[in-house]
């Protein structure tokens, strides 16, 4: 199920302006990737482009080359939904469906992929999703009441069930925790551990502490100056990166210098 992602010299563009420039990297698959940064240096716009989720923006491109498994995902040929199937996205605020119940959040990318179910598929597919995202014990009794009618960790959770769900390779997950409580955070830092023995993760995160505890790997980001295209500065073992990075932009960042 879990794929990697080949990223080489990426520069991602809205219009004319250039957001993100020269990205290259590896992001390995069942591990946990996170990129940090000060705000507005491309992080989160580069972490889209990974399930080609900008392009909703018009005039939104890119230039250079996105692999997964070694299939491009920005051929011609490539259908960015189908691409959204395999990439899921779980986004900085939950987003439960405001109309639907627990189940139906549960099951909304399965019938949007116009996939009939038996009520017994559906029942299964809604019990592992949920129990996949460490929610099914505190929901299992309500599953027709609103999604909206959970805690804001609670609807977190079921967002990632919700992505989980149609059984996709890769989970980017952009802020996750940044409209939570700190009990809630510690849920889904303890489930995203959990996910990565069956999925890719990739966590974009202001939380530096959050980055070492989840991460595997990490990405720093900045821009050289106001108006500048974003950069990766460095890409490495979230050890070597919290405890010796190779460069002095990524140690004064992470020593709280500057951002």
């Amino acid at each position: 199920m879990a794929k990697s992602i080949t990223v080489d010299d990426l520069d991602i563009y809205y219009g004319d302006f250039l957001a993100v420039q020269g990205v290259s990297m590896t992001v390995k698959a069942r591990s946990v990737t996170a990129f940090i940064g000060p705000s507005g240096c491309g992080k989160s716009t580069f972490l889209r482009s990974l399930n080609r989720m900008h392009e909703v923006i018009p005039g939104a491109r890119v230039e250079g080359k996105v692999m997964v498994d070694g299939q491009s995902l920005y051929d011609s040929a490539v259908d960015p939904v189908a691409v959204r199937r395999q990439i899921g996205m779980v986004f900085q605020r939950p987003n439960p469906f405001p109309t639907m119940s627990i189940y139906d959040n549960v099951l909304a990318g399965n019938r949007l992929n116009s996939k009939k179910m038996e009520k017994s598929e559906a029942d299964d597919i809604v019990e592992r999703s949920l129990k996949g995202a460490n929610l099914w014990n505190e929901v299992k009794d309500r599953l027709g009441k609103p999604g909206m009618g959970l805690s804001g960790g609670q609807q977190q959770r079921l967002c990632i069930a919700r992505a989980i769900a149609v059984e996709p390779q890769v989970l980017l997950m952009d802020e996750p925790c940044s409209a939570l409580d700190p009990i809630s955070t510690s849920a889904i830092e303890d489930l995203i551990h959990e996910l990565k023995s069956e999925y890719t993760i990739v966590i974009v995160t202001h939380n530096m502490q959050q980055a070492a505890r989840v991460s595997d790997e990490t990405g720093f980001f900045n821009l050289k100056a106001a108006g500048q295209p974003g950069h990766l500065v460095e890409f490495n073992s979230t050890q070597k990166m919290f405890a010796n990075p190779d460069n002095e932009a990524t140690e004064a960042y992470i020593s709280g210098r500057f951002g």
